[in-house]
């Protein structure tokens, strides 16, 4: 696996510059404030459906959570967008020997409190209109790895033009307490009846 790298001003710049390319492709990013314990790191569980993706959640950690945000991203992705590495990447490559390592390494950053750690369950991208958001299995040899003291954050995404020109972006956000031991069906399930919730939600929000 290929691990984040630290360099100050990189990040600086970066962080900025994704700030600023979502304030102009975008009329605006609306998200809602849901609880969450600052002194317990966060496994961010989001929907993909976009090249977006990664970077409105790093822009809603930088608003909102303001942790140390961390996310878990292919091998050819690490590789190919030379300065994911320093906002936090790191890589997994699917179908080898080192998933097992990059699984343990995302486990053990949820150990640290000042850590979130964002995974797109998913694996690959899909449609936006999807009817539900499908898991890998690799998520739960993640949790297992963890001393489980960290909070689940379910975050659903979903892009709208209405009457404008540009798109509007509205993530809503839920904590989800869970149990000490849960199954993946069970996170699965609780996650979808989120993203169908905040889905019905959106599509409420029509002109």
């Amino acid at each position: 696996m290929l691990k984040p790298r630290q360099n100050k001003i990189i990040y600086m710049f970066f962080s900025w510059y994704i700030s600023r390319i979502i304030d102009s492709d975008f009329k605006k990013l609306e998200f809602n404030q849901a609880n969450f314990q600052k002194d317990r790191a966060i496994l961010l569980l989001a929907n993909h459906f976009s090249w977006w993706d990664g970077f409105l959640m790093f822009h809603i950690n930088k608003l909102y959570f303001r942790k140390k945000f961390h996310v878990m991203i292919t091998e050819e992705n690490y590789q190919k967008v030379w300065f994911l590495k320093y906002l936090g990447s790191f890589s997994v490559r699917k179908n080898s020997r080192s998933v097992i390592e990059t699984l343990e390494y995302a486990g053990r950053l949820l150990d640290d409190t000042n850590n979130l750690v964002l995974i797109f369950p998913q694996g690959k991208l899909y449609s936006n209109h999807t009817d539900q958001v499908q898991f890998q299995k690799g998520l739960m040899n993640m949790i297992n790895i963890s001393k489980r003291k960290f909070q689940y954050i379910f975050a659903a995404t979903f892009v709208d033009y209405f009457e404008n020109r540009k798109a509007s972006a509205y993530c809503y956000i839920q904590g989800w307490e869970g149990v000490e031991f849960p199954s993946l069906q069970l996170i699965k399930s609780a996650y979808n009846k989120h993203f169908e919730v905040s889905r019905q939600r959106q599509c409420a929000n029509g002109v």
